[in-house]
């Protein structure tokens, strides 16, 4: 197993959910992991938690690491682009996980070819992200590999050759936990309106959920044949079903995570 030595610029929720992966399975040591924090509270509990070498700002020894990740929010990467553009390496590879910048924009920000641009979702923090990831023309086989495997301690990860669908991964897994989470209240919700005490209702919920999430991956069965076995006919699943589609649930939730594709696409303009 490789090891490399890795920068990440933004300690915030993020940036330590790949850290604490990446540590978790070997391949990165904590000496070998340098994290970048400007919230002086922030790297002052990092020091504390001994997560690695920590800073609050870019230095030279930044030039020292293989990978430099940049996990900050994307409307704080211009206040530090001069700064990185003064000590990058022509060797080293860049990672971004910042959301909306493209790839041809941060080369050229950076003045630097090896760029991968990665979209992960917020169950990375539970090692168990789904993340997709392209990569700059100039990266090659063997480098997207060693990212992929990183990439890989926080969950699975998919590679796109057509960076521009990377919209539609923000609006589909990247915000997809925001939408379950959402349909998960709302039956809270309806539990608690039928006379549940909101801890019951949350238990009933939550481990239906649990379950139906392990029935789909293990069940060799259509989604549709899985609805038909719960749903039978003149029942109350299809009381329920039949609902949701005089309310066009499905169409309305498939017009969000389109309307969320076409703010990803003007953010990244």
């Amino acid at each position: 197993m490789f090891e490399m030595k890795v920068a990440i610029i933004g300690a915030g929720n993020m940036g330590m959910a790949f850290a604490k992966s990446f540590i978790q399975y070997d391949l990165v040591k904590k000496e070998d992991l340098f994290l970048i924090e400007k919230n002086a509270e922030r790297a002052e509990a990092l020091r504390l938690e001994k997560a690695g070498v920590v800073i609050d700002t870019i230095s030279s020894k930044i030039g020292e690491y293989d990978l430099i990740i940049l996990s900050v929010k994307p409307q704080d990467f211009p206040s530090l682009q001069e700064e990185l553009r003064a000590v990058i390496q022509p060797k080293q590879l860049v990672l971004s996980i910042m959301a909306g910048i493209s790839i041809e924009k941060i080369i050229s920000t950076l003045n630097h070819p090896l760029v991968v641009r990665a979209m992960p979702n917020t169950p990375a923090l539970l090692g168990m992200g789904m993340t997709a990831f392209s990569a700059a023309g100039d990266i090659t086989l063997s480098q997207l590999k060693k990212i992929e495997n990183l990439i890989n301690s926080t969950g699975r990860a998919v590679f796109l050759e057509d960076e521009s669908l990377l919209d539609a991964v923000t609006a589909l897994s990247g915000s997809g936990p925001a939408y379950f989470f959402y349909l998960v209240k709302a039956m809270i919700e309806a539990g608690k309106q039928m006379g549940f005490e909101e801890s019951m209702s949350s238990l009933l919920v939550k481990q239906t959920m649990l379950g139906s999430f392990h029935l789909i991956n293990n069940a060799e069965k259509s989604l549709d044949e899985l609805i038909k076995a719960v749903a039978s006919k003149g029942g109350t699943t299809e009381a329920a079903l039949k609902r949701f589609e005089e309310g066009l649930l499905a169409q309305n939730l498939q017009e969000g995570i389109f309307a969320a594709q076409k703010r990803a696409t003007e953010l990244s303009k």
